[in-house]
């Protein structure tokens, strides 16, 4: 195969940016989609590709043969049908649906139809977790704290993704949108012997209808992994205040920052280590993976299968969080 074909859905999406330079080293972006079609022409005129607002319509027309899937979490699943329908090799940005009956039920489409159907779930190829696995087996970490807080709610309005602050078309806030994350790593270190143990999310930063903080526990067999996410930090989309911790065996790991892990020996002596440690970076080696993946009928690093186990632990800790404890504000009283 050579230079690919390639079409976009939902393109509107904040995280374009992030997948599209990879995506055109690789192949060639054909088509467009958005169901807002001033939103499909201009990001389809800036790429040289033709612009469609019907999912159905651009598979027709274009013949991709791959299809990078955003777009509005309550189109996900709609989106992904149709793809799985057409047998066309696609990824579908997290958290591919607003629940996990939506999630299970096209990632046993995918299995059946044999589509290949990634997700990126992109601390699986981070820099960090390479540094772990070339010091520690996975079964080494006994504790795992992934404190990582973005940038503020407001920044989903300024991108023109307003869907993300209305529960009812994104499924939540942080928890699912940042918070699937650490659930899967948690999975990927801990196997699939993991329960949600405690939750606690908050909406008192903003007052909106979706948490804008969440504090998961999760364990398996004593091991213990914390993650807490937020839209807390002042700034735009990819900074972040963020400490991550990991005991493995007598040694102890902590980054602090997006580029520097520091490793603390058993003596105490501590090494410092240059690695990518956050998402950004690590969207092109997805990208690159998985179109290799497709090229040679490889399955995904992290398949629909996957995200459906990675929502039903979301589906269990928001369960235990209970409702939000302040009153969502009116479009009139606005954001802080």
């Amino acid at each position: 195969m050579g230079r690919m074909r390639i079409a976009v859905t939902g393109a509107a999406h904040w995280h374009l940016d992030l997948f599209l330079p990879a995506l055109l080293e690789e192949g060639d972006v054909v088509a467009v989609h958005d169901p807002d079609p001033a939103a499909a022409r201009r990001i389809a005129e800036g790429l040289g590709a033709r612009a469609a607002t019907d999912v159905g319509t651009l598979l027709d027309d274009a013949a991709p043969d791959f299809v990078l899937a955003l777009g509005a979490h309550d189109e996900m699943a709609a989106t992904a049908r149709t793809l799985i329908e057409h047998g066309t090799p696609f990824a579908m940005e997290k958290p591919c649906g607003l629940d996990a009956a939506q999630v299970h039920d096209i990632a046993d489409r995918a299995r059946d139809a044999g589509v290949f159907a990634a997700v990126p779930f992109v601390w699986r190829q981070s820099e960090l977790l390479a540094v772990m696995r070339e010091r520690f087996a996975d079964a080494d970490p006994s504790y795992l704290s992934f404190r990582w807080i973005a940038g503020p709610p407001t920044r989903y309005r300024d991108s023109g993704c307003d869907w993300m602050l209305d529960p009812a078309r994104a499924g939540g806030g942080c928890t699912i949108n940042l918070g699937v994350h650490f659930i899967d790593l948690a999975r990927v270190l801990f196997g699939d012997d993991v329960q949600v143990s405690s939750a606690t999310m908050s909406n008192a930063a903003y007052g909106l209808p979706i948490e804008d903080y969440s504090l998961v526990t999760l364990r398996s067999c004593g091991r213990v992994f914390v993650g807490e996410v937020g839209y807390l930090m002042p700034g735009p989309h990819s900074n972040f205040d963020m400490r991550f911790s990991i005991k493995a065996r007598d040694h102890y790991v902590i980054a602090t920052s997006p580029t520097d892990v520091e490793i603390v020996a058993p003596d105490g002596s501590r090494e410092h280590v240059r690695a990518h440690t956050t998402n950004v970076a690590h969207y092109p080696v997805f990208v690159r993976d998985a179109l290799r993946r497709v090229r040679a009928g490889e399955p995904p690093l992290a398949s629909l299968t996957d995200m459906a186990a990675v929502m039903d632990l979301t589906r269990d800790a928001y369960a235990l969080a209970g409702p939000l404890p302040v009153r969502p504000r009116t479009p009139q009283e606005g954001t802080r």
